[in-house]
C-alpha cells in the first residue's frame, strides 16, 4: 500500500470521526424556542393516562397550565408519533368572567411530531390559560431502555405486567403532549393520574406524592368500563422537568424510612418487585449513606416536600426527579463491574449513587439546552468520586477518578450545538468529572471547593441554567478565571500537555504547556508529601523548579500530578 493510499485513508476515517450530524427542521422545531414556544410559559402539567397492557396502547388527557409572557398567535404542541391528537381546547383562566368560558374544540394542524393551535383569542401579558389535549394510540416502545426511549412493556416473572417509560434525550413527547423543551419546567410542578385495571392486582406509581387511590364504580370513561379501573393520583409540588416525569407500573411492595436530612425529615420511600424485595431491601441500604455523603458535599436533598423514592425499573436506570429508576439487578458497581477499574467502583451500588446525584445535578440544576448537558452528567460523574472519597479516603477518591478516564474518547466536544436537541459528546460524562476533579485541586482548598458545589445548588435552586452561568460560577466563587480551562475541555478535544524535562543531577525540572487553547491557565497546585507545590505553567514558555528535598522523588511526582490534573504528562528533550 502506498503512502498516498494510506494518507486518502486517514483523511477519510478522520473526516467520518469528527463528522458533524446533519439536522433538518424536525430538530429545529423541536430544540428551539421559536415564535410558537417562546411566549408563555407552563406553570403546570396535569397527566391522565390509561394503558393498554394487551395491545400496548395508551389513551389520556393532559392539561397545560400556562402564562403569557408576549403576545403569540399560535402554540407548539409536541406529541411524537404514531401517537394522535384527538382534540384540543383552549380556555382563558385569569382574568375570565366565568359566562365566557367556550369549552368548544379549537382547530390544529399536524407536522411530524408536533401540532400547531392557532390561538381563537387574544391573549394579554400575564393571563392564564388552560389548554386540554386529548390523544390516544400506540406509542413508540423501547428497544434497548434507557438508550433507546420510549414505553417498556414487560412481565415479571408471575406474569403480571411490569411498565414505565424512558425518554431522556428522545423527549417526554414520545407519551404526553408537553412542551418539549428543557428550558420550560412546570414552576407549579405536575399530577399524573393513571389507570389500571383493578383485577390484576398491581400498583402504579409516579413522581412526588401519592395524593389519591382510587377505584371507579359507576361511569364509564373512554370506553372502559371504570368497575375495573382503579386511579392512582401523585402529585409533584416542584419544578420538574418533562422527561423526569414517568409512570411506574408493577407488581411493588413498597417500604419507608425517615432520612434525617440538613432540612429536617426527608421521607424516604422504596419501591420493589414482589419477587425481588428481600434483595431490594438489603441493597437499598446504601441509599441512607448516599444521602449523608451528598448531602455534606452538596447541600440539602433538593425535593424535601416530595420526598425521595427509588423504584426497582425494567431498565438499567434514570433519574427521575423523586423517583429515581433503578435496574442494577441489586449488585455494587455497574451491573457488577467497575466502570474505573481502580477497585473502589465495586464497594457501592452505581446506580444508587450515579442517579441519585442528579437530584442536584439535572434535576434542582437543569440546564436549558440539551447541549449543556456536561451540567447533569459531567457533576453527577464526579458525585461518584466525592462519595467514594467521603467513604474511603482522599486517596481512594483520586483513584477512582482516575481510572474513569478510560472511558474518555476525545472525537468530538462536549458541548454539542445549540436550539436542535443535539447532545455533545458522551465524553461528558468521565471527562466532565476530570474536568471538575482538575479545577478543585487546582482551587486547592477543598472548603472553597464544597462552598462552590453547595452554593451552586442554593443560587440556582429549582432553576434552568446555562453553561455560562455555570462557569461563571465556579470561576467567581474559586476565586479564578478558568474560562479558558472550560473553553479547553469542554469546546476542543485536546488534552493539556504538561511538558517537562528533567535534570536528575541538579534537581531541576522545567516545564510547560502545549496542545492548548490560546490563553490557557491553569494553576497546578498541590502538597506532594509535605511540600507545597505551585507550578503556572504557560504553552511555549519553558519554567524551571528546583527541588531539593533528598526525599524528593520526581517521577512519582509527575505521577501524582496525572492523578490529580487531567493532563497528559510528557517527557521531552528542550
Amino acid at each position: 500500500m502506498t503512502r498516498y493510499s494510506l494518507m486518502l485513508i486517514a483523511l477519510f476515517f478522520t473526516t467520518v470521526m469528527n463528522a458533524q450530524p446533519i439536522f433538518e427542521k424536525s430538530d429545529t422545531l423541536r430544540g428551539s424556542l421559536n415564535e410558537n414556544r417562546d411566549w408563555f410559559d407552563i406553570l403546570k402539567y396535569d397527566i391522565t393516562v390509561t394503558p393498554n397492557f394487551d395491545n400496548k396502547t395508551i389513551q389520556g388527557t393532559v392539561a397545560w397550565k400556562a402564562k403569557v409572557n408576549k403576545q403569540g398567535a399560535k402554540i407548539q404542541v409536541d406529541l411524537q408519533q404514531p401517537l394522535v391528537i384527538d382534540s384540543i381546547v383552549l380556555v382563558r383562566i385569569n382574568p375570565v368572567p366565568e359566562q365566557t368560558i367556550n369549552l368548544r374544540a379549537i382547530p390544529f394542524s399536524r407536522e411530524n411530531n408536533i401540532a400547531l393551535v392557532a390561538v381563537p383569542e387574544k391573549l394579554n401579558i400575564g393571563d392564564e390559560f388552560m389548554l386540554w389535549i386529548a390523544y390516544h394510540g400506540k406509542p413508540r416502545e423501547a428497544v434497548k431502555p434507557p438508550w433507546d426511549g420510549g414505553w417498556i412493556w414487560k412481565k415479571d416473572s408471575n406474569g403480571k405486567p411490569w411498565v414505565s417509560v424512558a425518554c431522556q434525550g428522545l423527549g417526554a413527547s414520545v407519551w404526553y403532549p408537553c412542551k418539549d423543551h428543557q428550558s420550560d419546567e412546570p414552576e407549579e410542578g405536575a399530577t399524573v393520574n393513571i389507570y389500571i385495571p383493578d383485577s390484576l392486582g398491581i400498583v402504579a406509581i409516579a413522581n412526588g406524592r401519592l395524593v389519591k387511590e382510587e377505584k371507579l364504580m359507576r361511569s364509564v370513561m373512554n370506553g372502559i368500563n371504570n368497575n375495573n379501573l382503579i386511579n392512582f393520583k401523585w402529585e409533584v409540588k416542584n419544578p420538574i422537568n418533562n422527561y423526569n416525569i414517568i409512570p411506574y407500573i408493577g407488581d411493588y411492595i413498597t417500604w419507608n424510612e425517615t432520612y434525617p436530612g440538613l432540612k429536617g425529615a426527608l421521607d424516604v420511600s422504596y419501591y420493589a418487585l414482589r419477587e425481588d424485595s428481600l434483595k431490594a431491601q438489603l441493597q437499598f441500604t446504601q441509599v441512607p449513606k448516599m444521602l449523608k455523603a451528598f448531602e455534606y458535599w452538596m447541600g440539602p436533598y433538593p425535593f424535601y416536600e416530595d420526598g425521595y423514592k427509588l423504584i426497582q425499573a425494567p431498565h438499567l436506570g434514570m433519574e427521575h426527579q423523586s423517583a429515581v429508576a433503578y435496574g442494577n439487578k441489586f449488585e455494587n458497581g455497574y451491573l457488577g463491574r467497575d466502570l474505573s477499574g481502580s477497585g473502589w467502583g465495586k464497594k457501592w451500588d452505581f446506580i444508587i449513587v450515579h442517579e441519585s446525584g442528579h437530584e442536584w445535578f439535572a434535576n434542582n440544576i437543569s440546564t436549558k439546552d440539551i447541549a449543556d448537558n456536561w451540567v447533569h452528567e459531567g457533576f453527577t460523574n464526579y458525585t461518584e468520586t466525592l462519595f467514594t472519597e467521603y467513604y474511603y479516603g482522599i486517596k481512594a477518591g483520586n483513584e477512582y477518578n482516575y481510572g474513569t478516564r478510560k472511558g474518555i474518547a476525545n472525537r468530538t466536544p462536549i458541548i454539542g450545538p445549540y436550539g436542535v436537541n443535539g447532545e455533545g459528546s458522551s465524553d461528558m460524562y468521565p471527562k466532565g468529572g476530570n474536568l471538575l476533579h482538575t479545577i478543585r485541586h487546582s482551587i486547592n482548598n477543598d472548603k472553597r471547593f464544597r462552598a462552590v458545589l453547595t452554593g451552586l445548588n442554593e443560587t440556582f435552586y429549582h432553576k434552568t441554567v446555562t453553561t455560562k452561568e455555570i462557569e461563571d460560577y465556579i470561576s467567581l466563587y474559586g476565586k479564578f478565571n478558568f474560562s479558558k480551562v472550560f473553553d479547553q475541555y469542554l469546546r476542543t478535544t485536546q488534552i493539556p500537555v504538561f511538558s517537562y524535562t528533567i535534570d536528575r543531577i541538579e534537581k531541576l525540572l522545567t516545564y510547560q504547556w502545549r496542545n492548548c487553547v490560546p490563553g490557557f491557565d491553569l494553576p497546578l497546585n498541590f502538597n506532594y508529601f509535605g511540600n507545597q507545590i505551585s507550578l503556572r505553567p504557560i504553552e511555549f514558555v519553558p519554567q524551571k523548579i528546583s527541588f531539593k528535598n533528598e526525599s524528593f522523588d520526581i517521577d512519582e511526582f509527575i505521577k501524582e500530578l496525572e492523578l490529580m490534573y487531567y493532563v497528559k504528562a510528557v517527557e521531552e528533550r528542550y
